[in-house]
């Protein structure tokens, strides 16, 4: 089964051209090569360069590779799925799949379930400019557009995974409470610690974008996540229990939080509703998710050989420290 990235030099999309590989396939990415591949020297991976939106220079690509499977690692803007879509139609591929985003859920629901929980609303204006406020709004019309695509008779499907952790991770969105675990033995967490945002193991992304692509049904969205859900607090708990350190969580109210000049939002990964994502329909595929202790140990592999530097992301340790001087006094 040949697979065409479009992406897939860098965290979710180099995951998932390491699981085609694993199974012994062959795959063409297809980037501009602004950043250094991990694949080059493979013999059964080649190098398309050029512009997604570049319409002649994507089809030239696709006839030259003649994938069985697209996987769209890297669309944020639907005319980009539009374009991708239409083109394998066009080209008679078999198969493409969207990595879409748990953000595309416009319903407060516990938990979002596809075809049940409302996907954001897309206004009549279109929203292009690439900002986190219209993030949602641009993954659910790229869900749309994918359904629109299987109408037509593309075996189209998207995956939809909440945010992601794992090795390669370029967004150090993880990174913050590895660093803090790994540096002190009390981790501030906001409120209670029972914030919940549902997260997804790189790998679990990967082998479920196989999965969707080998049997998945044409027109359909598939969440994917972890198949426990931990709060934020057991988070710091299970890196913890990787790293083999005795460091605790310390809950942090919002009150005294404010005292030092921070809010819950700052910490990465805090919400203030639930955020979960449900997963009978991938299940029933025969995908499952990888045990936390497996997926954090690799996790925390990677992150100690890299030189990235979270300490621009959350709260600064001196900002936590005085919220612990805080809760010490009184």
């Amino acid at each position: 089964m040949e697979l065409f990235c479009i992406g897939g030099t860098r965290f979710v999309g180099r995951h998932i051209v390491e699981r085609w590989l694993d199974a012994g396939d062959e795959v063409t990415l297809y980037n501009r090569g602004r950043h250094r591949s991990p694949f080059e020297g493979i013999d059964r991976v080649s190098h398309e360069r050029g512009d997604r939106a570049d319409e002649a220079r994507l089809r030239q690509a696709l006839e030259t590779a003649a994938p069985d499977v697209v996987v769209d690692t890297v669309a944020y803007q639907p005319a980009e799925v539009a374009l991708a879509t239409s083109l394998c139609r066009r080209l008679d591929i078999e198969r493409y799949v969207y990595i879409s985003s748990g953000a595309a859920y416009g319903e407060e629901r516990v938990p979002k379930r596809e075809g049940e929980t409302a996907l954001e609303p897309w206004p009549g204006e279109t929203p292009t400019e690439a900002v986190d406020a219209t993030y949602g709004q641009r993954k659910a019309q790229g869900d749309r557009l994918v359904a629109a695509a299987a109408a037509d008779g593309l075996g189209a499907m998207s995956v939809r995974p909440p945010v992601i952790y794992g090795p390669y991770d370029y967004t150090e969105r993880f990174d913050y409470w590895l660093g803090r675990v790994l540096a002190h033995e009390r981790v501030v967490v906001p409120g209670d610690g029972a914030s919940l945002w549902h997260r997804a193991y790189a790998e679990d992304v990967a082998s479920a974008v196989r999965v969707v692509a080998r049997r998945g049904e044409p027109g359909e969205a598939y969440n994917v996540g972890d198949e426990h859900a931990p709060t934020m607090a057991e988070w710091v708990e299970l890196i913890a229990a990787a790293a083999d350190r005795a460091v605790a969580p310390v809950a942090t109210g919002v009150q005294t939080l404010a005292t030092v000049g921070l809010n819950a939002a700052a910490f990465p990964g805090y919400r203030a509703r639930p955020h979960l994502l449900a997963l009978e329909k991938l299940r029933a595929l025969g995908w499952r998710s990888t045990p936390h202790e497996e997926g954090l140990a690799a996790t925390l592999s990677e992150y100690r050989q890299t030189d990235r530097d979270e300490r621009d992301i959350g709260p600064a340790r001196r900002e936590t420290e005085r919220a612990l001087a805080q809760l010490e006094s009184g």
